[in-house]
């Protein structure tokens, strides 16, 4: 079992990363979520990653941190849910809102990502119900929240408002272009337009 793969991120494609180490370049599926947070190509990253082995391949899929690693795993033992629609999962909402819709019944939210519908996001409240605990999911996502505070130190709060200022502009309220915004993991090279961009796929 791999358990995470550090290296230089060689190429980023739609929902696929190469990350290459000691001179080999390991093919990881990813969420978009991962996918939209990631350095410029040439940059060392850590990825936390499950090895899926089937007859006819052997595939790696990969997270930005363990917590989203565990909730993949959570999400796989239920039955009819492979590793891509797990991704799909993950890619359509956080694991906090997850852990959030399924201990408050939310089919709809569940129900939205790639090609789970209605009857299968029952399912996966129905099995994982158990298994998520309310007071753990409000402590990881309070750690979650103070870790992205943490990355976000020493960014420059005028592209945080420039960006918020244009969602205002499209219509959205000032409330929720601000936590759109807020909830990227901003890097200190990103842009107004590349925030905007990402703001507006959490509004």
């Amino acid at each position: 079992m791999i358990a995470f793969i550090k290296g230089s991120l060689s190429m980023v494609t739609d929902g696929e990363i190469i990350v290459e180490n000691g001179g080999i370049g390991y093919r990881i599926m990813v969420p978009a979520s991962l996918a939209d947070g990631l350095p410029h190509t040439g940059s060392e990253v850590c990825v936390h990653t499950y090895m899926n082995v089937r007859e006819d391949a052997v595939q790696l899929f990969g997270f930005s941190d363990r917590d989203d690693l565990e909730m993949f795993g959570k999400l796989i033992t239920v039955n009819g849910i492979g590793p891509k629609a797990a991704l799909g999962i993950l890619s359509a909402m956080t694991s906090d809102d997850l852990r959030f819709a399924i201990l408050s019944d939310d089919v709809k939210a569940i129900a939205k990502a790639p090609g789970i519908g209605p009857k299968t996001a029952s399912k996966l409240i129905l099995e994982l119900k158990d298994k998520v605990d309310l007071e753990e999911a409000f402590e990881k996502k309070l750690s979650n929240a103070q870790k992205r505070e943490n990355d976000n130190a020493g960014v420059d709060d005028s592209i945080v408002n420039e960006a918020a200022a244009a969602l205002v502009a499209l219509g959205y309220s000032q409330s929720d272009a601000l936590k759109s915004v807020k909830s990227v993991d901003i890097t200190p090279d990103m842009t107004v337009e590349q925030l905007l961009r990402e703001g507006l796929k959490r509004v």
